[in-house]
Order: C-alpha cells, then sequence, then structure tokens
C-alpha cells in the first residue's frame, strides 16, 4: 500500500510516525471498495482512515477523466456538526494542497454547513467539484434546491453515525442516499452500536466489514477516570479547585445552555480565560471560541455536548463533566477529548443524587471495566439484575458461561455480528466479512 510522496510529507508535518490501529486495519478494507463499519473510540485517528483513500479516489478519476463544470461531487463525507465537518474539510483541504505543492491536479472541496454563507463556494460549485462534506440539514437543502447531484458519487461516509442518528437525523441520510443513482461504497464510522444504528447499517451497507479496534460503547484505557460526589449547589465553586489539577488546556462539558453560560461568567470573574460553546450561540461565535482555544489563547473551553464528539482539540490535558449526561454513551464521547493519540488524559466527573440510578450504575460498570477506581458512593449501588444472576450462576448473564461476563460474550458477539448481516466465513465469489 504505498501513497503518494506528498501525503507522507503531509503526516509527517503533523508528526504521524506510525498508523493507529483502526488506520492499519481501516485503509486496506476502505481501499479495497468494500462497505465498512469502523467502531472505534474517539481521538483513534478514524479521519485520516476514511479521508485519505478518499483523496486517492477523487485524484484517480481526476486523472482519468477531469471534471467539467457543473460535475461532481465524486465522495461525500457527512457529519452531525458544523464543528466536526469544517475540521475535516480543513484536513482534506491541508492534503490537497500538499499534493498541489507536488505538482498533482487540484482537487476542489466544497464545505456545505448551515451558518455560513454558499456565495462564497459558487465558485467551487460550478467549476466541478471532488468531494463534499457536509452536515445532513445543509446537503439535503442543497440536493432538493439542485445545486449539484449525486450521478457521479461513489463513495460515502457517514462519520459519528450514532451522534447523527441521535440527533434526529436519521430521515434525512436516508433521504440523502435515495439521491445516489450508482453503485457506492458507503463507510459507517461510530463511537458506539445502539440497536438503531445496527438497524440503519443493515438496511444502509452492503455485506460490510465489521473493523472493531475497541469494544463498541467501551472507553479509552488511555483516560484516567476521577469521579466524585459533590452537591448540586457546590459544584461551581469545586469547579475552580478542579481547575488546579492539571495545566491547561481544559474542557468542561455541562448538560444545557444556560449552565455552560453560567460557568463561563463565573470563570470570567474569577480571572480563567475561557471561552464557551453551545447550540443557542451564533455560528462566528462558535468558530471564535474553537479557534482561540485550539489556538492556545484560551485555557478553558465549556461546552455542551454539541463539541463532545469528533472535534479533535490537541493536547487537552483534563476533561471536566459538570454533570453526568443522560446517556452513558455521552460520557464516553466526553471523555474521549483527552487521552487522544496515545497521551495519557484525566476526566473529573461530579455526580451527586440529581443523577438518575441508572446512568450512576452505567458508570459503575465502565469504570469497572477500564479498571478505574470506583468511588465509595458507586460501591453501594446494586444492580437488581446483576444480583439476580449472581445467585443463579456468577458468570455470564447472556449465556450462562461461567468464564467470563457479559460484555466478553462470544455468543452474544456472535449474535451481533449476525444481526448486522455480517458474513464471517466466506461464502460462494471469494467473498469474506465478518472483522476485520
Amino acid at each position: 500500500m504505498k501513497f503518494p510522496p506528498a501525503i507522507l510529507k503531509y503526516l509527517k508535518s503533523k508528526g504521524i510516525n506510525r498508523p493507529t490501529p483502526i488506520q492499519v486495519q481501516g485503509l486496506p478494507v476502505v481501499l479495497s471498495g468494500r462497505d465498512m463499519i469502523g467502531i472505534a473510540f474517539t481521538g483513534s485517528g478514524k479521519t485520516l482512515a476514511f479521508s485519505l483513500p478518499l483523496i486517492m479516489f477523487a485524484l484517480e478519476e481526476e486523472v482519468k477523466l477531469p471534471l467539467i463544470r457543473g460535475e461532481g461531487p465524486i465522495g461525500m463525507i457527512v457529519c452531525p456538526s458544523r464543528e466536526l465537518a469544517r475540521q475535516t474539510y480543513e484536513s482534506i483541504c491541508a492534503m490537497n494542497e500538499f499534493l498541489i505543492l507536488d505538482g498533482y491536479p487540484k482537487l476542489r472541496i466544497l464545505l456545505c454547513i448551515g451558518g455560513i454563507s454558499m456565495s462564497d463556494q459558487w465558485n467551487t460549485l460550478s467549476d466541478g467539484i471532488h468531494i463534499v462534506v457536509a452536515t445532513p440539514g445543509r446537503l439535503m437543502d442543497m440536493l432538493e434546491k439542485r445545486k449539484f447531484n449525486l450521478d457521479l458519487c461513489k463513495f460515502l461516509c457517514l462519520d459519528e453515525a450514532d451522534r447523527m442518528i441521535d440527533m434526529g437525523f436519521e430521515d434525512d441520510v436516508r433521504n440523502i442516499m435515495s439521491y445516489f443513482t450508482d453503485q457506492r461504497q458507503t463507510l459507517l464510522y461510530s463511537a458506539t452500536m445502539p440497536k438503531k444504528i445496527q438497524d440503519f447499517a443493515r438496511s444502509a451497507l452492503v455485506k460490510p466489514v465489521i473493523v472493531n479496534v475497541g469494544r463498541a460503547g467501551a472507553a479509552n484505557l488511555d483516560v484516567i477516570q476521577e469521579v466524585e460526589y459533590v452537591k448540586q449547589e457546590s459544584k461551581i465553586v469545586y469547579l475552580l479547585e478542579c481547575l488546579q489539577k492539571t495545566p491547561p488546556p481544559v474542557l468542561i462539558f455541562a448538560e444545557n445552555k444556560n449552565d455552560v453560560d453560567d460557568i463561563h461568567e463565573y470563570l470570567l470573574v474569577k480571572g480563567v480565560e475561557a471561552v464557551a460553546i453551545h447550540g443557542g450561540k451564533s455560528q462566528d461565535e462558535r468558530e471564535f471560541a474553537i479557534r482561540s482555544f485550539k489556538g492556545y489563547k484560551k485555557d478553558v473551553l465549556v461546552a455542551s455536548d454539541v463539541a463532545s464528539k469528533g472535534l479533535d482539540f490537541p493536547d487537552i490535558q483534563h476533561v471536566i463533566n459538570y454533570d453526568m449526561p443522560k446517556e452513558i454513551e455521552n460520557y464516553v464521547h466526553r471523555i474521549g477529548r483527552t487521552g487522544r493519540s496515545g497521551k495519557t488524559g484525566v476526566a473529573t466527573t461530579f455526580i451527586n443524587m440529581n443523577c438518575s440510578e441508572q446512568i450512576l450504575l452505567d458508570l459503575k460498570h465502565l469504570l469497572k471495566e477500564a479498571k478505574q477506581r470506583v468511588p465509595p458512593v458507586l460501591e453501594t449501588l446494586r444492580d437488581p439484575l446483576e444480583e439476580e444472576y449472581k445467585e443463579l450462576s456468577g458468570g455470564c448473564t447472556f449465556c450462562g458461561g461461567l468464564g467470563h461476563r457479559i460484555s466478553e460474550c462470544p455468543k452474544l458477539d456472535a449474535q451481533r455480528r449476525q444481526q448486522l448481516g455480517i458474513i464471517s466465513r466466506g461464502g460462494g465469489g471469494g467473498e469474506r466479512g465478518g472483522e476485520y
């Protein structure tokens, strides 16, 4: 597997000397043309695993038959949030610049997200486009208005698909797929695999290869997770003490917009260099906050879950969860902002009696699985199903085996694969599926 010298120069400039597990396993699958489901924790390098093959595919098509006015795109990447789409777009543009300097044809890349004026990109549109990076809502709008079509599009990547479905974009994504007129290669990347995603994958992908470099929904083992019981009225004051645990940059997550604004104002009053981001802020405000934080001009970013997935902030030392999210998957996405690319990070989470018992039980199991310290307040919680099962056998709650727990059950794993329609041992025609 050889890439152009320009790509190697780009990787070297980013300090990327060796591929991550998702890249080692995922790149050959994507380059072979197979549909793929990539399951990997956040910060695993999956963006490169799908953007690099797309660039190679677009270059190959451009060399064979250059695009003319009004044609394209050849490939699309769909992301759940504007911030993630912009980050992916900028990464592809950077690789494109290195290729142009080495004499390769220029690829025209379109960023298609809400909150920006598309008039700035009419030149790209009119000249023909190779790659579109988009959010579902704006992409549907552009397709319905016939600003471009998908007649030549043969590559579709759904990044952070679990978040996209959670945010209610499933119908939009299915509508987008209906605009394809030819056979396509579809990639689906997700950190978690709830049943909704399994059902969606079964209907949207054809005999996909599953590349799993970490159990779906598992937390990154490079993150030291510290869970502390803090009374509701004491949280905002205790926040300042927590900020002293590590040097900046630090990310603080809160469930609702009002808490984000309150924390931001409190930190500013206390002299902390902080910015905030949530869904109620304008696109300009969000971009300024991200730019300031990424550029090390601000030490702290306070965010709602809009920023908890996909965004790659370099060298985050510490993530503070001001509250527990309603779903354990969102907790995994939040703490995944630190401990990226093999580095160790710290995640501090505030809990109290306002948290639901179920989410605390989920947190307890997740901490045990990651071999982290479980605080006494969680140790005292008893899972009724677990207790009932212990009386019966003391092993796996799914198959009854004594040598493993449910998280490691081979029968459950096989059933999940069967539900996804994966063929683990090749049938006719030499096709091969299953985990790669």
